[in-house]
């Protein structure tokens, strides 16, 4: 992918940073793994990432809970069906602490949910200040599957575009920093995916067969993306396309962009409203 003009090149988020401007999502390979030249690479350099991580989220807790800092981070999973938004969760959000995490899964709007905004269930789940958020679909499903299955009307659909990056652009003056990770899989490993989910009677759960009506549905999918992608990957909220094909690489890359984004943050544990000596002596008396 083309780097920004003032991007970082060291910068592993750089790689797989949307730019601003014509998306091409078919010039991307959802086989691919940029910055990794092996499966072995990431996996030698994952034990690290995974106590960077650790330690990086432990400060940002610590930070809002010890002192006053407002800082959290959201992380936005999309993707096509079996691009891997649960594996994400299971395998690079459980390496996290869940007393600083808050997990969303978002599913149909319920009767409540639709009597208000589109944004108003997004609003509710939002993580506090210290917390990591997760959102496995989002706030991009009305501009998604609304568009594909034609759910509103297009004039709707382009405005919710430019309130998705007003309410983005509040998120970030308010302190998050803003993952919004599309895992770009391919039609031929989906296939390949759905297969083994029906080879698994353990998978069988995992199986929903209005799956292949959406893959029919693929070309409109993919274009839905490419939109989404051009109108709402801006410089402070930046849309990452994550090539999915291979699941080792996806967990590895989302790990590293987590770790960037909270080294951004730079957090730092709190100091003491004691006397450290002083409590001290009384430990040692107690």
């Amino acid at each position: 992918m083309k780097q920004e003009a003032d991007a970082a090149p060291d910068l592993f988020s750089e790689l797989l940073r949307v730019p601003t401007g014509a998306v091409d999502l078919a010039a991307i390979d959802p086989g691919s793994t940029p910055g990794v030249s092996s499966r072995d690479q990431a996996e030698e350099e994952l034990p690290k990432l995974a106590a960077r991580l650790e330690e990086l989220q432990e400060r940002l807790f610590a930070a809002a809970r010890g002192g006053d800092s407002n800082r959290r981070v959201l992380l936005v999973l999309q993707g096509m069906d079996t691009s891997g938004k649960g594996g994400t969760v299971r395998h690079v959000v459980g390496q996290l602490d869940p007393n600083g995490t808050r997990l969303t899964a978002f599913k149909a709007p319920t009767e409540e949910e639709r009597a208000h905004d589109f944004l108003w269930r997004i609003r509710s789940q939002l993580p506090a200040a210290g917390e990591v958020g997760i959102f496995d679909r989002s706030h991009y499903e009305d501009v998604l599957i609304a568009r594909v299955r034609k759910l509103a009307l297009p004039m709707i659909i382009g405005r919710r575009y430019q309130l998705i990056n007003g309410f983005e652009q509040k998120l970030v003056a308010d302190g998050v920093v803003l993952v919004k990770c599309f895992l770009h899989i391919s039609r031929q490993e989906q296939k390949q995916r759905l297969l083994a989910r029906l080879d698994d009677p353990a998978k069988h759960w995992k199986y929903n067969p209005g799956d292949v009506a959406e893959r029919a549905l693929w070309p409109q999918y993919q274009d839905a993306y490419r939109i989404a992608l051009e109108k709402c990957s801006t410089p402070d909220a930046p849309w990452y396309a994550i090539p999915a094909d291979h699941k080792w690489y996806r967990n590895y890359a989302v790990t590293r962009l987590l770790v960037e984004a909270l080294e951004r943050i730079d957090p730092q544990y709190p100091a003491g409203k004691f006397d450290v000596e002083v409590e001290r002596e009384r430990v040692l008396a107690s």
